[in-house]
């Protein structure tokens, strides 16, 4: 009897070791692993564009900076980078090439134009974010990542206001539906300081409900070369976007800007707006039209009317319609359709310049 019960005690000895040592190897394999800061990504646009009656020359109007060749097969933006985010401390790198480059980053250093983004930053207390360096415009509906926005060619608002900025951004979230953001610049898409003032910016982002999201952006600065006069530029985008069903989304633009006119006392106005309409057809396809306009006074900030008197006006609006394939989901193709009416002869044609322009566009663009 003495021998069962010794017998027995053991048994439940080793049972309980048996456990003890178990368990906790289970729930390490059990446990998930912790997800790497560190992170890459690629990008590239692959595109083919045609313009109607424009045949002579490669160049599509010189205030058109992204899929801005036609008749030619090429990259509009080939993007590659890294970024890290522990949750404390965040940066980014990344580096890019194409012809959207080439047309967008003229003005820059050769060797910084080619840096999409390089940003360090650290969080100096819960729901804050401080970054200094080269990133993303904090204006506009539309990102120079095409496969981001809902067309492929961008409007003409955002083809002319800032794509990329460096300089310091504080972010703060509020709450989950709030964001703020302030930031100081080195100018109105510069990389390089090309005088002594610095630019101010704001950016507020609302999500009232899950379906709609509100954007309000502002710039302040002096964006005259350093042996020039001051002449200064206020400047305000507005978009709302909402998400009416599953299949039908919305999305309405507002830009308004004022600068010290170089002829004048007082300020040239500018005010463009674009609405946009997106339709998901299926798992695999969806369409967007596009609605837009684009009116400045004395062409202020669309350098390129031709002709350009001094007392020349820049207003122009159009249409586009896009369709959109995706056979996975980092794969797009698409086909635009674009058509723009001015109300001066500024589009240069092959038989003279014309108040009409229509282009085709299409592209392949693959994103991991």
């Amino acid at each position: 009897m003495k021998k069962l019960l010794l017998a027995g005690s053991l048994a439940a000895l080793c049972g309980v070791a048996q456990a003890q040592t178990t368990t906790p190897a289970d729930t390490a394999k059990a446990a998930p692993a912790a997800a790497n800061p560190l992170t890459y990504y690629g990008f590239v646009d692959a595109y083919y564009g045609f313009d109607f009656n424009h045949n002579n020359t490669n160049v599509r109007p010189g205030f058109l900076y992204a899929h801005n060749r036609q008749n030619e097969f090429t990259v509009n933006n080939a993007i590659l980078g890294a970024r890290y985010d522990d949750g404390k401390v965040r940066g980014a790198l990344g580096i890019h090439a194409g012809t959207y480059v080439s047309a967008n980053y003229a003005a820059e250093d050769q060797v910084l134009k080619h840096i999409f983004e390089a940003y360090a930053g650290f969080r100096p207390f819960q729901k804050a974010w401080l970054d200094l360096g080269i990133f993303a415009s904090h204006i506009g509906f539309e990102s120079a990542i095409s496969k981001d926005n809902w067309t492929l060619t961008r409007s003409l608002m955002a083809e002319n206001s800032p794509y990329y900025e460096s300089g310091a951004r504080f972010t703060y979230e509020v709450d989950p539906k709030l964001t703020l953001t302030a930031l100081v610049l080195n100018g109105w898409q510069n990389i390089r300081e090309n005088n002594q003032g610095k630019g101010l910016g704001t950016q507020i982002q609302w999500k009232p409900t899950a379906k709609i999201l509100i954007n309000s952006s502002t710039f302040y600065g002096n964006e005259q070369p350093q042996d020039s006069l001051i002449r200064r530029r206020y400047f305000h985008d507005f978009y709302i976007t909402y998400a009416a069903t599953e299949r039908l989304s919305l999305a309405a633009v507002f830009d308004v800007g004022k600068q010290q006119s170089a002829q004048r006392s007082g300020y040239d106005t500018w005010h463009t707006g674009s609405a946009f309409v997106k339709y998901k057809l299926s798992d695999l396809f969806s369409t967007t039209l596009r609605g837009e306009y684009y009116n400045a006074d004395r062409g202020v900030l669309i350098s390129s009317i031709m002709p350009a008197p001094t007392d020349a006006r820049f207003l122009a609006g159009g249409t586009s319609l896009n369709l959109d394939y995706l056979p996975t989901a980092n794969v797009a193709f698409r086909v635009e359709g674009r058509y723009l009416r001015a109300q001066d002869a500024i589009f240069q044609h092959d038989n003279g310049n014309s108040r009409n322009y229509g282009n085709l566009t299409t592209s392949v663009a693959l994103s991991f």
